[in-house]
Parts: structure tokens; C-alpha cells; sequence
């Protein structure tokens, strides 16, 4: 049997979430560190992209701080089987609470725990039944489009620092060791409420929340803002102010709501 024939018939073994050996071959000419796995001697099988080397070194690998050489465990997420590779991510070597942690949460699964840092990208949240980060404040995250459905200027306007919250798993996120959280999730949307009560043609009156080159923005329910198409001038109009509306869209996959000015 062929070198690539036996490749591919050592790589039909291998499953997605298998734990497997090897020691570093060297950088690929993308930045891909190879590794030639347990069990197969013939060419480097095992590749370590650089998002799935570790959280303590970003960017493209280089062939001096590979490691070449030295033995890594990975775990398996990716297996090409036509091509006879697998792609492998080594935080399970350095992190393995971490990494076993991160395979057992689910999507739709519920975490509590204490808001630990508040910051301008994201909440991070120290979970109750989760372990310690080695890098951020909390293993849990939560962007700020999952904190809530509403419109906000400040993340410390919906959530603070050593804040309770329960939220829900979006999934695992290997390359930063987190979970993807979601506030929002765990709430009604009032878009979807509102498209249910309300039908083009409906008048409305509401409040202007911002102003923007192509036309402003208007509140006509709580959690529910709808865009007012400018093809005239403003006319001294602010923020804050109450105008009167016209529904002339609602796109619910969207959660557009497309306003004008009543004749």
C-alpha cells in the first residue's frame, strides 16, 4: 500500500473530539504547524492551525517557536478524509479542565455565574460550574448584541460588575477557551410582539433616538425602533424628539421596521 492510500486508511480511524499524540514537524508555508501523529511515521497527518495553537500566542506560527521536536497532544476537530489530514487544536495539551469543559456544554444549555469585567467588547462572566481562565476574567462571554434587545450607548447601562445573571450557551468559542453567552435569549423579543400587533399602514407616534446620514431613528415601542428614510431636510429635528410615523415595513427575519413622515 502507497504512503497516501495508508494515510487516508490510518485517517478513516480518526473521529471529530479524539485525543491524539504526536510530536511537531515543523510550519507549513501558511502558518499550520504539522505534527507526525502515534502510529503513523510516513508524513506529518496532524495540523495545528495558528487560532488553535494556544491563547498565549496569537498570529502565525513560526518555524523557531514551533516547537519542532517536542511531543503535543491535540484534540480532533477536523478530519479530511480525502486528503488524509487532521486538524487538530492543542489547547486541549495546556488546558485540559478548560478544553473538557468547553465539549461538554451544549447550544440551548443555561449557565449562571458573576459578571467578572465589564468591558467595551463584551461581558466576561466567571461561571458557577466552570473553571478558571488562564488569561480572561471569566471562561463565560457574552458580546454586546446577545446582552439585549434593546438599544443601549454603554455596556454598563444593561450589566455591572459582580452582577448574578443566568444565560444561554451559543456554543463553544476554542479559539479564545470560552462560551459564547446570551442574555437576550433567555428574553421575548419585543420585535416579534410588535410584528404581530401592528400591520403596515399603522400611525404611530414616537421618540427620535439618533440621526444618521440617510435619515433618523425612531422608538415606537419599548425595544422597538424603526427607520425613517430621510428625502427631505431634518428640519431642526433632534434627538429626542416625538414625531409621528407610518408603518411601511416589517421585515420579521430581519427585524426591520421601515417608517415615514404621514403626508
Amino acid at each position: 500500500m502507497d504512503v497516501e492510500r495508508a494515510a487516508r486508511a490510518f485517517v478513516d480511524a480518526v473521529q471529530v473530539g479524539d485525543l491524539c499524540s504526536g510530536v511537531v514537524a515543523g510550519v507549513t508555508a501558511v502558518g499550520d504547524v504539522t505534527v507526525t501523529v502515534d502510529g503513523f511515521a510516513d508524513r506529518p497527518l496532524g495540523r495545528i492551525s495558528s487560532s488553535n495553537l494556544t491563547r498565549h500566542r496569537f498570529g502565525r506560527a513560526r518555524v523557531e517557536d514551533a516547537g519542532v521536536g517536542r511531543r503535543v497532544t491535540g484534540e480532533v476537530v477536523a478530519v479530511d478524509r480525502r486528503c488524509g489530514l487532521i486538524g487538530l487544536a492543542l489547547i486541549a495539551d495546556g488546558d485540559r479542565e478548560l478544553w473538557a469543559f468547553l465539549r461538554g456544554v451544549r447550544r440551548g444549555d443555561r449557565c449562571s455565574g458573576t459578571v467578572a469585567a465589564v468591558e467595551r467588547f463584551g461581558v466576561f462572566v466567571d461561571l458557577d460550574d466552570g473553571p478558571r481562565h488562564p488569561v480572561f476574567p471569566g471562561v463565560g462571554f457574552i458580546s454586546p448584541v446577545e446582552v439585549s434587545w434593546r438599544r443601549f450607548d454603554d455596556l454598563g447601562e444593561v450589566v455591572r460588575s459582580g452582577q448574578r445573571l443566568t444565560a444561554e450557551v451559543l456554543g463553544p468559542d476554542v479559539y479564545n477557551g470560552e462560551v459564547r453567552l446570551s442574555l437576550k435569549a433567555l428574553r421575548p423579543d419585543p420585535f416579534r410582539r410588535f410584528a404581530l400587533d401592528v400591520r403596515v399602514g399603522r400611525a404611530l407616534s414616537g421618540t427620535v433616538t439618533a440621526l444618521v446620514p440617510f435619515g433618523f431613528f425612531v422608538r415606537v415601542a419599548d425595544g422597538v425602533e424603526g427607520l425613517v428614510h430621510r428625502d427631505e431636510p431634518l428640519r431642526g429635528l433632534q434627538v429626542g424628539d416625538d414625531v409621528d410615523v407610518v408603518v411601511t415595513e416589517i421585515d420579521l427575519d430581519r427585524r426591520r421596521l421601515t417608517l415615514a413622515r404621514p403626508d
